[in-house]
């Protein structure tokens, strides 16, 4: 699998979130939104633009597999 560039994942994060839009007082992100954005704020601070997804933690993997499975069953 290749590399996950900050554009992808900051679309798989807007995805979720507008999938499952925040809820509560706090305005809490689902658990997929919140797992990407970890990465997210990693890339940013490191100042790169993609990350391997091998060191993605096992929910921002499965948050960003789901993402790619949807996706591609959504496309013609």
């Amino acid at each position: 699998m290749s590399d996950i560039s900050i554009t992808e994942l900051e679309a798989a994060i807007n995805f979720w979130r507008n999938r499952s839009p925040s809820s509560g007082d706090e305005l809490t992100l689902c658990k997929e939104a919140s797992a990407l954005s970890k990465p997210y704020a990693l890339l940013i601070v490191q100042r790169q633009n993609a990350i391997s997804p091998e060191r993605l933690d096992p929910a921002a993997r499965t948050a960003w597999e789901s993402y790619v499975s949807l996706m591609n069953g959504l496309q013609p």
